[in-house]
């Protein structure tokens, strides 16, 4: 559905003119001739952005602003000041206005400034979507592939089947398998995961069988092992293709029995558990080589999922990096810094080989200061800008980043969609820094 924008100016020259404007650039617009209206308009309407006169008789501008701030949605504001009304339009951004315009302005201008508030509005939501999702954690990103994913998630998630879940080093396998295991009648059981990988082999039929007081020194009580625990629920044998042979054996004849015998104990112990096993390796092709027991494969691999490495979704990427910074700022208590046009592009073209592990580790550096290696070349560090000096130039920065970017960077045609001579968009270029 096209997006809806408010005008809300008492100049009805002004106001009419704007909305003519806006409206040719493919939105929908309600207008207002004063601020109480357009407020009263939300009982209704839900626009994607409100463009007001900041001097206005009654309820101006700063109050509109505040009062739509109060509102608890999300709708930014673009104001338009009069010449000389700099340092109210900047408090309106204190407010919590999303730019300012000067008039006169430039139409093309104008309307760049509308689109990118927009996309920035569009951006927000999903990154609130994105960061639901995480805590709640499902699995993440809106690719084709993802999307894919998660169907066969969800469609085996109410089978009560054994799975095996196949994937690089963090590519969400535990993450799916808690996901099959929600999304199935042993939800409301346990869930319970052995790293087949961190335990010594001497450690491992304890931890896995239990055992009873006595069984050898220093085993004073009852124990039981992890099969049991996830009796009527859902156990995980992480990195299952480090398991030793001999261990392979038993694990097979606990899935043939339904049932498990404690160390020390010569009595079953009947199991209904669904078992969920996860390798960095494929796991049939290693039975064909000799390195994993066929029959236990065959038991365990009831159906087959394998995770996707970020290389393979790069447009997920971007959003998935801005979810975990996001939360990292959160944590931490820090401003979030600009993520760039620039710094989007190289996230994309990094290769990834710790994937969402790695991602969310530079999410946190990215959010500190510490740099983020040859993925931002500089973009980390993001000084947020307090004086109105500051604020004009990280104002320029951001609408020839974005005229750049629509021009593909052509600075000729970049100079003519901002207005500028191209000398003077080459002198601002360097000024600020900008790389091409």
């Amino acid at each position: 559905m096209t997006e809806l924008a408010f005008v809300v100016d008492d100049d009805e020259d002004h106001r009419l003119a704007a909305a003519d404007l806006i409206e040719a650039a493919g939105y929908r617009v309600m207008s207002f001739a004063g601020a109480s209206g357009a407020i009263a308009a939300l009982d209704e309407a839900d626009p994607a952005i409100v463009i007001t006169d900041l001097r206005m008789p009654g309820m101006d501008g700063l109050d509109l602003v505040s009062a739509l701030k109060e509102s608890g949605g999300d709708h930014p504001v673009i104001v338009i000041t009069g010449h000389g009304d700099v340092p109210q339009a900047v408090r309106a951004i204190r407010l919590g206005a999303e730019d300012f315009l000067e008039k006169p302005y430039n139409a093309d201008h104008f309307l760049l400034v509308i689109g990118r508030v927009i996309a920035a509005r569009a951006t927000r939501a999903e990154l609130r979507r994105v960061k639901s999702r995480i805590a709640n954690e499902e699995i993440v990103g809106d690719s084709p592939a993802i999307a894919n994913l998660r169907a066969k998630v969800s469609a085996l998630g109410p089978l009560d089947v054994n799975v095996v879940v196949t994937g690089e080093t963090g590519t969400g396998k535990e993450l799916i398998a808690r996901s099959l295991h929600a999304g199935g009648p042993r939800g409301k059981h346990g869930f319970v995961a052995l790293n087949c990988a961190a335990l010594p082999e001497s450690l491992f039929e304890i931890e896995m069988f239990g055992c009873v007081g006595g069984a050898f020194p220093g085993a004073a009580v009852d124990k039981p092992g992890k099969l049991e625990l996830a009796n009527g629920g859902t156990l995980l044998l992480d990195e299952v293709d480090m398991m030793p042979p001999a261990l392979q054996a038993k694990m097979l004849r606990v899935l043939e029995e339904n049932a498990v015998e404690r160390l020390g104990e010569n009595r079953l112990r009947p199991l209904d558990l669904r078992v969920i096993a996860t390798s960095k390796v494929n796991l049939k092709s290693m039975t064909f080589a000799g390195g994993f027991r066929a029959d236990l494969y065959y038991r365990l691999a009831g159906a087959e999922i394998e995770t996707l490495p970020l290389r393979e979704v790069p447009g997920d990427i971007p959003l998935l990096f801005a979810a975990f910074a996001s939360e990292a700022a959160r944590r931490h208590g820090r401003a979030l810094p600009e993520i760039t046009i620039g710094l989007r592009a190289r996230l994309m073209r990094r290769s990834w080989p710790g994937n969402a592990r790695e991602l969310r580790a530079l999410a946190e550096r990215f959010v500190l200061g510490l740099g983020v290696g040859d993925a931002a070349e500089g973009d980390a560090e993001v000084k947020v800008a307090e004086t109105l000096p500051e604020r004009v130039a990280a104002f320029e920065a951001r609408e020839i980043h974005a005229a750049l970017a629509q021009c593909r960077g052509h600075t000729d045609r970049a100079a003519d969609l901002l207005g500028l001579p191209r000398r003077t968009l080459n002198d601002k270029i360097k000024r600020l820094g900008i790389k091409l």
